[in-house]
């Protein structure tokens, strides 16, 4: 039996989807992309996923997302002869409410882990004085507890520690239906555990970006324990 072959672009070395070839001039063949590569093995699911990019609302969408993320770039003089180098200007936060508005969004949604209440606090404020409308539901909405899902006393955060005491679960659907119910534009989800960010995804049926991600030990930056992967402090992420 052959070996299976799928989509492995992180794999990649050759990278041929994106080749910037002036106007005028052909891009390379698909044929010289690895085997693995999705355009090799997945034409038509390509081509169906094309096909709803000419669906008004979405291709105007889609083209003021790639107008956002332009935006985000500048070039500019490196003090070096003609030379110009590209640099980054706005941070996400930033990127988010531009977006918003060139979409016309003025009623934004936070669900938030009641862990960054203070930046919810901060965020809120931010997007109120640039002039939306914000809707915010922290993540213990509904005050159940967690026996209600089958979660132990002893499985509990302050059950580890041997305290038999009321403890709210998160309740990342309520939010996300409360934010439907609100008929947000925009939900903008802040910080929500592992699980719980992907049920409010599952559930939420506004459009909705991510602003930050949950990450106890990184400052809510995982991708530092990716770039710390090959030190002697994070190596162990690498091996099974």
């Amino acid at each position: 039996m052959g070996k299976e072959l799928y989509p492995m672009c992180a794999k990649c070395a050759k990278r041929i989807c994106e080749p910037y070839t002036p106007i005028g001039t052909e891009p390379p063949p698909v044929e010289e992309a690895p085997f693995f590569c999705p355009m090799r093995l997945k034409h038509s699911v390509i081509e169906e996923a094309l096909a709803e990019y000419d669906k008004p609302n979405i291709k105007e969408f889609a083209r003021l997302s790639s107008l956002q993320e332009a935006e985000c770039y500048e070039w500019v003089p490196t003090g070096v002869g003609d030379n110009l180098g590209l640099r980054t200007k706005f941070p996400r936060v930033e990127e988010t409410m531009q977006f918003a508005r060139k979409m016309g969004y003025h009623k934004l949604g936070i669900a938030f882990c009641i862990g960054l209440d203070n930046e919810a606090r901060i965020l809120d404020k931010m997007l109120e004085n640039h002039g939306f409308q914000v809707i915010s539901v922290c993540c213990k909405v509904g005050m159940v507890d967690k026996e209600r899902i089958g979660l132990k006393r002893e499985e509990m955060i302050v059950g580890k520690r041997g305290y038999m005491c009321y403890e709210s679960m998160c309740s990342p659907i309520a939010q996300a239906e409360i934010l439907n119910s609100e008929g947000v534009d925009l939900a903008i989800l802040l910080g929500l555990c592992v699980g719980h960010d992907t049920l409010f995804i599952k559930y939420c049926r506004v459009p909705m970006t991510v602003l930050a991600v949950k990450d106890r030990v990184f400052g809510h930056n995982p991708l530092a324990a990716i770039y710390l992967s090959s030190s002697p402090y994070y190596s162990r992420l690498m091996t099974s």
